[in-house]
């Protein structure tokens, strides 16, 4: 999505401002990439860059990404055009079938979704295009080898955009089981050395591997040069089970570095790109103090992310809330407490999160049905925290327009 602008070109920088495109306020520390590196604009909103650049990529948490045109005119005045994106997900099978992608798409007719989250590498490694990435490392898992119809990818992704809808990337990092069928040497151990499998008997990678780290980010660069506006992590952790081994002793300091530092090598090797970066952390990430055994320390995540999203499907949350004893039984309580949360002990504001929320049956605690009423409660919180949108859950891909808000 490109707005061309104007600038005054001096011999030493151009400069400017950086606006909101409805109210003309200015736009606090946007973030702005030429050439020679990523910049921030100041709190007010203004800038000064080194001159030389032709063009100039600009983002700003709640606003559509810009590339603007340098040209020796006028000190520049860039205009970013407030977005908050309500999505649905699409799994590398969803995506890849016409019938349930043309659903998702056809529910931004009469509904209030404008975004899609859509499966670039998912939780059994699987993709839904032909990844050079995977195929040099010797991890392909593609889901086009069964849809024919599927093998101009960047031909759906084109077709998606042409109907302005914003696209995130969705990437399962650390739980990639031909990764560590094609390179066991960065796996998770168990306690006897042996590859460790969870709960539906997949591998997971050593998250302090480097090499995992750069295999990810190069699927991730493959993402943003398809047109992708963002790219979500996902597992982006430790297992949460115990008794394993990895390549560097298991303490919390260890694995929230770890976890850290892969977000910010992502952060650098993606800036060229001007790609919103997020990442999925567990619900309970919002409430405990510590990094939950995982790596996911909250306090840590706000620096190397434009938006956090953390998964607040109240069947997730077992152990309930103070005083919630029933989360399903009250979706919009789960949802405003938990960003509440996650607000004061970040110190960031609403617009750097949206979570993912629930939209599908329960199944820890009385298997009700998701339908409107939970759906709109849960999307109402959401809003009135002034979250970057919302995006919705449900793994067989399937979404009601009667369910969803207008």
């Amino acid at each position: 999505m490109l707005l061309v602008c104007t600038s005054a070109l001096s011999a030493q920088s151009i400069s400017g401002v950086v606006i909101d495109a409805d109210t003309q306020a200015p736009i606090p520390n946007a973030i702005m990439t030429d050439a020679r590196g990523v910049r921030h604009a100041d709190q007010t909103g203004r800038f000064s860059l080194d001159a030389g650049a032709a063009t100039i990529a600009v983002r700003a948490p709640g606003y559509l990404r810009a590339t603007v045109t340098v040209t020796p005119d006028a000190p520049m005045k860039i205009a970013l055009t407030p977005f908050r994106p309500r999505a649905v997900y699409l799994s590398a099978y969803g995506v890849t079938n016409a019938a349930l992608r043309d659903a998702a798409v056809a529910l931004t007719d009469h509904t209030a979704v404008n975004a899609l989250v859509i499966d670039m590498k998912g939780d059994r490694g699987m993709t839904p295009y032909r990844s050079a990435a995977r195929d040099q490392i010797g991890a392909s898992a593609y889901v086009g080898d069964h849809a024919p119809s599927m093998k101009d990818f960047q031909a759906v992704i084109d077709a998606l955009h042409s109907r302005h809808l914003y696209l995130i990337a969705r990437i399962v990092v650390f739980k990639d089981d031909p990764l560590a069928s094609a390179h066991p040497e960065w796996t998770v151990r168990d306690a006897a050395g042996q590859p460790w499998r969870d709960r539906e008997n997949l591998q997971w990678m050593d998250p302090f591997s480097q090499e995992v780290w750069r295999h990810n980010i190069d699927v991730a660069q493959e993402a943003a040069r398809a047109g992708f506006d963002e790219i979500q992590f996902d597992y982006v952790r430790f297992p949460d089970a115990g008794g394993l081994r990895f390549s560097q002793p298991n303490t919390r300091e260890n694995r929230t570095s770890a976890i850290v530092g892969f977000l910010d090598t992502a952060r650098a090797r993606l800036a060229p790109f001007n790609v919103f970066i997020s990442a999925d952390i567990f619900g309970y990430v919002c409430w405990n103090l510590d990094d939950t055994a995982i790596g996911q320390q909250l306090e840590t995540l706000g620096a190397p992310l434009d938006y956090i999203s953390p998964m607040l499907y109240p069947s997730g949350f077992t152990w309930g809330l103070p005083g919630c004893t029933n989360p399903v039984a009250d979706p919009e309580q789960i949802v405003r407490r938990s960003l509440h949360e996650a607000k004061q002990r970040t110190g960031l504001p609403g617009v750097r999160f949206r979570p993912w929320l629930q939209a599908f049956r329960d199944y820890a605690f009385d298997r009700r049905e998701f339908d409107a009423t939970a759906i709109r409660a849960q999307t109402k919180a959401a809003e009135d925290a002034g979250t970057d949108g919302w995006m919705l859950w449900n793994p067989r891909n399937r979404y009601d327009p009667a369910d969803l808000p207008r």
